[in-house]
């Protein structure tokens, strides 16, 4: 299955898009102790500067972020996500220098925490120490593992924080590398919950993107997704995110809507739209006869699309005939 290289990059932008939510559900002791009236101040170019390491060939997203106790006193987290695949045998010193060159700049300790996104459920990193003669030095900093809400699963269901959904689309995305149509299945059922959990359109936009990025699919699976998603946004009447333009993502089954774009091009696309819906179709009541192909082929792309909505509560071949006797 394909995979993305950059999988910092959308941990970035939700883990600072949610961060409050994201030490609400991570590290809760620590959350108590701030005051979230006051915005987070976040600290990019002052860590790009004492970590310059960080923007090469990283699999990981670090923030320094500066919040404030509720007494008023300024405190800095040092938040650090390691989403690579294989444990690191330096990660726990890599932790320690930047704590170090966060003191020496600000002279402040910074508070270090670390999320485990990796595979490996014995690699749990949370001190640095050495000793010499008389001198003994030893640097602890509090971790979580995403594993181990494997075991948390209808707890991460029941959790309206929005990085409980964070947590179940990476464990999924882990957990079918080599199953592309479970994984599709999933990732409907995940977004399928983002509106059934009465998330605001906005929350939905923002998990979704989310979602989408860390649950790639294969090109032959992208398509059935889309239309997949579309068909239950439209019988919902919650049309958030396949029509939205901006998002920017691949959506096959909107290709060819362009201005401008020739007859040709709309045949070819009624066309595209058959073949998918005749996919969806096989995938929910088997192997269609031939006969029924032919009858299939007659529908116009109106009745495609109602056929693809329709579709989603068919099971037997019967059920597919009632609808074509409907019509």
């Amino acid at each position: 299955m394909a995979v993305r290289t950059d999988q910092d990059s959308p941990w970035k932008e939700i883990l600072r898009q949610y961060f409050p939510e994201a030490i609400a559900f991570f590290f809760p002791d620590l959350h108590r102790l701030i005051d979230w009236k006051k915005p987070p101040e976040f600290l990019d170019k002052e860590f790009q500067q004492l970590a310059p390491d960080t923007a090469i060939g990283k699999r990981y997203a670090d923030l320094l972020v500066k919040v404030w106790r509720k007494r008023g006193k300024a405190m800095f987290l040092l938040l650090h996500v390691e989403v690579q695949a294989k444990p690191e045998a330096d990660f726990a010193e890599r932790m320690f220098i930047y704590a170090l060159r966060i003191f020496d700049r600000f002279r402040q300790p910074a508070v270090s925490l670390a999320v485990l996104c990796d595979g490996n459920a014995t690699w749990r990193p949370h001190r640095y120490e050495f000793s010499c003669p008389g001198t003994h030095l030893s640097f602890q900093f509090d971790t979580v593992k995403l594993l181990d809400y494997q075991a948390q699963w209808q707890g991460l269901e029941a959790n309206r924080n929005p990085f409980a959904t964070v947590v179940m689309a990476h464990l999924k995305a882990q957990e079918t590398k080599r199953n592309a149509n479970h994984r599709k299945e999933w990732k409907l059922s995940l977004i399928r919950r983002l509106y059934e959990s009465g998330y605001s359109r906005r929350d939905v936009l923002h998990l979704f993107k989310f979602i989408d990025w860390v649950m790639i699919l294969p090109e032959g699976l992208k398509q059935a997704f889309w239309l997949e998603l579309k068909a239950y946004e439209e019988e919902r009447k919650v049309p958030y995110i396949t029509s939205v333009e901006e998002i920017g993502f691949e959506r096959g089954v909107q290709q060819g809507r362009q201005e401008g774009r020739q007859e040709g091009r709309q045949e070819g696309r009624q066309e595209e739209r058959r073949s998918l819906v005749l996919l969806l179709l096989e995938q929910r009541v088997g192997q269609l006869p031939d006969d029924w192909r032919d009858r299939l082929s007659q529908l116009s792309l109106t009745q495609l699309e109602a056929l693809a909505i329709a579709l989603l509560h068919f099971s037997t071949l019967a059920d597919l005939e009632a609808w074509l006797a409907s019509r």
